[in-house]
């Protein structure tokens, strides 16, 4: 049974930092209440405070809370795209995050870390400056098999709206030594 377990978790890909901009995100599987205290050693490893949870809860907070990691739940059906409710909120996230915390990581998980989690971040790529080929391309970098069909279809109409502007004007600007 160990080795059944072992190799169940070798076909989820490890935890992916995307960093752009200077903004960071950390995309992942879900965690389950077994795996609790190895996934916030993780969060705390890439100084995360904030989840971003876009599947149906399976485990408890508790345990992020006590450590000041804050959860956010902006589920959406697997396989499909965001509705602009949850596009909205995720924004409201990511701004009030980045604000109080420049150099904060905020992680973004769905099921398998695949399909939902990684839509996220590529609207947040997109809003700070990268074409959706370019986003989907980072970040399958790091999460191969990233994003179906139906979610690249969604990004490539997506227009951006400038909601993640110049953070606390550093990190976004280039200076050449």
């Amino acid at each position: 049974m160990t080795s059944a377990i072992m190799r169940q978790k070798d076909i989820r890909p490890s935890a992916a930092e995307i960093e752009y901009k200077g903004f960071k995100f950390l995309i992942t599987d879900r965690p389950s209440d077994q795996n609790i205290v190895a996934y916030i050693q993780e969060l705390q490893k890439h100084q995360v405070k904030t989840v971003v949870r876009v599947c149906e809860p399976s485990y408890k907070t508790d345990e992020l809370k006590q450590v000041n990691i804050e959860v956010f739940d902006l589920m959406f059906d697997d396989g499909t795209f965001p509705p602009n409710e949850v596009v909205e909120k995720w924004f409201k996230v990511l701004k009030k995050l980045f604000h109080e915390d420049p150099d904060g990581c905020v992680a973004v998980h769905c099921v398998a870390g695949l399909g939902r989690a990684p839509v996220m971040v590529a609207l947040a790529l997109i809003e700070l400056g990268l074409k959706y080929e370019e986003a989907v391309e980072l970040i399958r970098e790091k999460r191969r098999g990233a994003i179906n069909a139906k979610q690249l279809a969604f990004l490539e109409k997506y227009r951006p709206k400038s909601r993640l502007k110049a953070k606390n004007g550093h990190k976004n600007s280039c200076c050449i030594q």
